[in-house]
């Protein structure tokens, strides 16, 4: 299905040496501010208490966090859980305050202003609990990645699977830089959001990939340039009708999801975006310049042999 077609093929492959350099300074940024800024990692891996209350009525989250704010609890992350009656309070580890005094501290705050709040839950969550995640949470990247790349080298080559696992990487590696840029909250919801990044990052690289692949065998004359422009022009729709359809609904998460899942939705937005430029200005001119040729795809027939192409 398209919504519109593009009858001359569009010359991407010239503009391969600028959109490769961009895309290099930006992943070079954003490595360095990991290592410099760090992301601001949620009480799930650094350890922390967590409060939750309920309030007679609708909970109005600006003046709870002013309120905590005035009392010394500045770190203190708000947001509506369930209903608009109950709230999550979630706050660092603080060296010689017990989980149960902190409680204590927040309830006593949150009174002053409505004598109704209910404790309904505190836990704590241990500096230990908070590396094991930390360390499952890589491993599962790590996994994920060679997955990917054992997936792509067996259906399609080898230098099919460098491109799209250095165009994945690109795109991880960007969300988590602008995180650390902006400081913005790297939850487990978070983490979830990177691992569909690469899922949904590597769909699309597959189509054009397959559509070089069938174009390695219809198109006998061209250049290896102009049948990557022309895998790219035709499945263009395509990755652009996947992508603002995708996006609607992530917006939707983005607007009306509330605090719970906005860095959720806030990664995909981004990674949707970088995703889908990466795959068409990324990962198909590392596969040029890996010196793909027709030899690797299109194996030679033998007189008298039977075609056993997939």
């Amino acid at each position: 299905m398209e919504f519109f077609r593009i009858k001359r093929d569009i010359p991407f492959m010239r503009s391969a040496r600028l959109t490769i350099f961009i895309s290099a300074l930006f992943f070079v940024a954003a490595v360095v501010l990991l290592m410099v800024r760090g992301l601001n990692l949620s009480i799930e891996f650094t350890g922390g208490t967590l409060v939750e209350v309920r309030y007679p009525q609708a909970a109005e989250l600006q003046k709870i966090r002013s309120e905590l704010a005035s009392d010394g609890f500045q770190d203190a992350s708000v947001q509506n859980f369930g209903t608009s009656q109950d709230v999550m309070i979630r706050l660092p580890a603080r060296k010689g305050v017990s989980s149960a005094k902190l409680s204590e501290d927040i309830l006593a705050s949150l009174r002053k202003q409505d004598s109704g709040v209910e404790l309904r839950r505190v836990e704590f969550v241990g500096p230990q609990v908070g590396e094991e995640l930390v360390n499952d949470g890589g491993l599962a990247l790590i996994l994920v990645s060679i997955g990917i790349m054992l997936y792509l080298a067996i259906r399609f080559e080898w230098r099919f699977a460098i491109g799209a696992i250095v165009a994945t990487a690109h795109d991880v590696v960007i969300v988590l830089g602008l995180f650390a840029l902006f400081q913005w909250e790297f939850s487990l919801s978070v983490l979830a959001a990177i691992l569909a990044i690469l899922g949904y990052s590597v769909n699309d690289t597959v189509v054009v990939f397959d559509r070089i692949r069938e174009n390695f065998r219809k198109m006998r004359k061209g250049t290896i340039a102009e049948i990557i422009d022309n895998a790219i022009t035709r499945t263009l729709s395509r990755t652009i009708m996947t992508s603002v359809t995708t996006q609607i609904m992530v917006f939707a998460m983005l607007f009306l999801g509330g605090e719970v899942l906005f860095y959720f939705a806030l990664a995909l937005t981004i990674g949707i975006v970088v995703g889908t430029y990466s795959s068409v200005l990324v990962a198909s001119p590392i596969v040029m310049w890996l010196g793909i040729s027709r030899a690797d795809l299109v194996p030679v027939k033998k007189e008298g042999e039977a075609d056993q192409r997939p």
